[in-house]
């Protein structure tokens, strides 16, 4: 009786956690892109690489600081918006460089969806634990950043659509990792499996905007 107690409150938890990450994802997601349509409204300019960086880990650090605090929450909104400003100077960039730049961020958009959905609906499905992908996913997902700011600060087009290519597999990957791990009991901080997802998503959909722009044909 007391181990039939135990795992139905753990389920519960379980649960709890994976409804919050989702409830909050959604609202973050739109945060995010209601930044993005701003600052494509007032066309502001992108803070670039160094900026964009410390402020994306300042604002990491501090959401790990206060993970289990209300700060944390705002802190999560805050990441998400300033990530949608810079996203949309990048966005503002395909639609006007590419004479089907509105289709080829439409199409990203869509890819990344239909890849968060699938990833998604695979873990909570098959419930199958795929924690093994940590260190894969850790190693990987260095590897593949280095190698982008090499690609960025020696100018390796080459080089630069491998890291988005090796992004989308990275960043799949770990849409299901993390789901897996909420559902298996492995994070049980809905704030910060919010922000994996979310980076997750954010990092897929600038890389299949970079590979379908690329492979768009024009210049």
């Amino acid at each position: 009786m007391s181990t039939q107690i135990k795992t139905s409150s753990r389920s519960i938890e379980i649960n709890s956690v994976l409804r919050n990450t989702y409830q909050l994802l959604s609202l973050t997601l739109l945060f995010s892109g209601l930044t993005a349509y701003l600052s494509m409204t007032f066309n502001l300019p992108h803070p670039g690489l160094i900026i964009t960086l410390v402020g994306y880990f300042g604002l990491l650090f501090l959401i790990h600081k206060f993970q289990n605090s209300a700060i944390g929450i705002l802190g999560v909104f805050a990441l998400t918006g300033f990530m949608g400003l810079t996203l949309g100077p990048m966005i503002s960039a395909y639609t006007t460089a590419f004479s089907n730049g509105t289709e080829l961020v439409a199409m990203a958009m869509t890819g990344t969806g239909a890849i968060f959905l699938t990833m998604s609906f695979y873990a909570l499905v098959s419930k199958k634990d795929f924690s093994f992908m940590s260190g894969f996913l850790m190693v990987g997902i260095i590897l593949a950043f280095l190698a982008g700011l090499a690609a960025y600060f020696f100018e390796i087009p080459a080089l630069s659509l491998a890291v988005s290519a090796v992004f989308v597999l990275l960043m799949s990957g770990l849409i299901l990792f993390e789901t897996s791990n909420i559902i298996h009991g492995g994070e049980t901080n809905y704030i910060l499996a919010t922000v994996t997802l979310f980076v997750s998503i954010y990092n897929l959909f600038v890389s299949l905007l970079h590979l379908l722009g690329a492979f768009s044909g024009e210049d």
